[in-house]
């Protein structure tokens, strides 16, 4: 009998270590991600320049930052969920602005993607060696969002993109259509090494600086 339940134990403890190793939860590390940019005939030059370009993401705790990089420059933005604030970076040619957020404002900035709700399918794939499950959800412009996740990785700081707030796992490839463009966006590599705090640092110079308001109206403006 005694040894029945020795084996039967040793078994619980297998498979509980087995679990354990198959999950990972992430709290800080670093995602890479490969752009590739369909278009129609609309907007060939833009589609060339931002084809091959790539996404990285980094975490440490409640603090978030993505660099997105092409041809044509780079686009970050960094978010603190201790406080709220965020900046968005644009270095374009010899320009560089930052965007200021405040809470109120990445609330807002976010907001039409919080009502986002995904429908899960069966099918599966396998991207970056992580097994992977498929989503869809409606986009607030009428397109649909089609993404693979993987279930084994989950994140801790559900902020670092709201388009995937919903989602029970990290997404590891994802595609919508924007305009006459379609993005597809693939994970390359993800590491788990621990990110410098400077990553999360908001510049004090060497920028243009602007509030999301004034950015908001100049849009409009169409300057």
């Amino acid at each position: 009998m005694k040894s029945v339940l020795k084996i039967g134990l040793m078994i619980l403890l297998l498979s509980v270590t087995v679990f354990s190793f198959g999950q990972k939860t992430i709290s800080e590390g670093t995602m890479m991600y490969d752009i590739v940019i369909q278009s129609g005939s609309k907007e060939p030059q833009m589609a060339d320049a931002l084809d091959g370009g790539t996404v990285t993401v980094y975490i440490k705790g409640g603090q978030s930052r993505s660099d997105m990089t092409s041809a044509i420059g780079k686009e970050s933005t960094i978010h603190d969920n201790k406080t709220g604030n965020s900046v968005i970076l644009k270095e374009y040619s010899s320009q560089k602005l930052m965007i200021t957020l405040t809470k109120q404002n990445w609330e807002a900035k976010n907001k039409a993607y919080s009502d986002i709700k995904f429908e899960f399918f069966n099918e599966t794939a396998t991207i970056a060696g992580y097994a992977c499950k498929k989503a869809t959800a409606k986009m607030p412009n009428g397109k649909i969002l089609t993404v693979f996740y993987a279930p084994d990785l989950t994140v801790t700081n559900k902020e670092y993109d709201a388009m995937f707030k919903n989602l029970p796992g990290l997404a590891l490839q994802y595609e919508y259509e924007s305009g006459s463009m379609k993005y597809k966006i693939t994970l390359s590599k993800i590491s788990f090494e621990p990110v410098a705090a400077s990553k999360f640092d908001f510049p004090k110079s060497g920028y243009r600086v602007m509030t999301y308001e004034e950015n908001q109206q100049m849009r409009k403006g169409g300057q």
